[in-house]
């Protein structure tokens, strides 16, 4: 864990212009929701503590990597900031995250087994996708610019059915952000669970 609290203070170096409001969205999320410790998902990739975190700081590694191979004219200040802001969603809201802990089942109880999954979603939370919440809790910090905000909304470019809307005009940060979120879920975190 210790690497990515590094890596994710690295990351935080990397943007300049644009530093006092990463900062003070960043306290805000550290200080108010379970940024640190959130699991990236229910029941897949890094379905663990800290599991966001880490998801964040790999995608942040493989979009500046890609961005050095195919588009360096793109910001590195903007790479970073939609890779580490991309899922911030996952956190829910204030006091109330959008995965909570699973509780067995009665089945799962009267036999002594523990939930199937980690995780569940909370349905306490009103429902946002997860783009759309990290977009909410992001503006009031930090401003973004469309390709920016493009790029957060369409991270999971073809795996999303609502997504269609934008193919064929995404812009380079957006397809950036969208292999270097899949090379992360399906390569990288893949791997780390063997």
């Amino acid at each position: 864990m210790d690497d990515y609290l590094q890596t994710y203070e690295e990351m935080k170096n990397r943007v300049v212009e644009r530093r006092a409001q990463l900062d003070r969205l960043l306290a805000y999320m550290e200080n108010n929701t379970n940024w640190l410790t959130a699991p990236a998902s229910t029941r897949y990739h890094l379905c663990v503590e800290h599991g966001l975190l880490i998801h964040s700081m790999n995608v942040c590694r493989n979009i500046l990597k890609l961005r050095e191979a195919l588009y360096p004219e793109v910001s590195e200040e903007s790479c970073v900031i939609v890779a580490m802001l991309h899922d911030l969603g996952k956190v829910g809201m204030p006091g109330n995250p959008q995965y909570i802990p699973a509780e067995p089942t009665e089945r799962q109880k009267k036999y002594g087994y523990g939930p199937t999954f980690p995780y569940a979603f909370n349905n306490d939370l009103t429902y946002l996708s997860v783009p759309v919440r990290s977009i909410y809790l992001s503006l009031p910090f930090i401003k973004l610019s469309q390709e920016e905000v493009q790029a957060i909304v369409y991270h999971d470019g073809q795996y999303v059915e609502d997504n269609r809307s934008v193919a064929t005009k995404e812009e380079p940060l957006t397809l950036l952000l969208q292999y270097a979120d899949s090379w992360a879920g399906f390569v990288t975190e893949k791997e780390s669970r063997k």
